[in-house]
């Protein structure tokens, strides 16, 4: 088990009027695969999303922005916490974005309201054990698949900024991998793949934890 300890408590939180501050992120790597009878190495994006407790859908790190920390620091805590991974936080956030916490969905009163800003994060490093294991299983998936699997507006519309985003590095930058990166427009992936009906399913946690090939 991790040495790690996640922290506990709102004593710390922060609050806009009565929205609690979240901070967060979309944890997301290249995978280089070969590419078709060419043989050429292409990149694939993958997006890293985690279980949460008493829940059969996914979501993405992401917890209460502490006054003893800045935005960044909360979104690199949450995601170390919750996916036990570490990597490069971008500089501005994807977006903000208000939504219900999800034991407030169906109250109509002020409490469980949140105000979550979420960032890009580039994983270096994914650790065996981390703080909140026993709660939290993570699963990489694709863009098609991630899209899929939100089941929230707020969820998507941030994956949309994602991917609007990382088009955008392709676009300024030359490296040879995100030349290659074969991004989708976000309608493209809509049509082809609707949101499904059903809750996502899985048997267990150990499952959920096994990272996609």
């Amino acid at each position: 088990m991790s040495c790690l300890t996640a922290r506990t408590g709102r004593q710390r939180q922060r609050y806009d009027g009565h929205l609690r501050l979240v901070s967060g992120c979309i944890p997301y790597k290249f995978e280089k695969i070969a590419g078709g009878c060419s043989g050429n190495i292409e990149q694939k994006l993958l997006v890293l999303m985690i279980s949460s407790p008493n829940r059969d859908d996914l979501v993405f790190p992401k917890g209460g922005w502490e006054d003893d920390e800045t935005m960044r620091e909360a979104a690199c805590r949450e995601a170390l916490e919750e996916a036990g991974v570490k990597g490069v936080l971008d500089d501005n956030p994807l977006g903000v974005w208000e939504f219900r916490s999800k034991s407030k969905q169906n109250s109509c009163s002020l409490q469980g309201g949140c105000k979550g800003f979420m960032f890009a994060m580039e994983v270096t490093e994914e650790l065996d054990s981390w703080p909140e294991q026993a709660n939290y299983g993570r699963k990489w998936l694709t863009i098609e698949e991630a899209f899929r699997f939100c089941r929230y507006d707020w969820m998507r519309e941030a994956l949309g900024k994602l991917l609007t985003t990382l088009s955008k590095s392709r676009e300024n930058n030359t490296r040879n991998e995100l030349e290659e990166l074969p991004l989708r427009t976000i309608s493209e992936i809509g049509l082809e793949h609707p949101m499904s009906s059903s809750p996502v399913r899985f048997a267990n946690h150990s499952s959920i934890q096994q990272l996609a090939a």
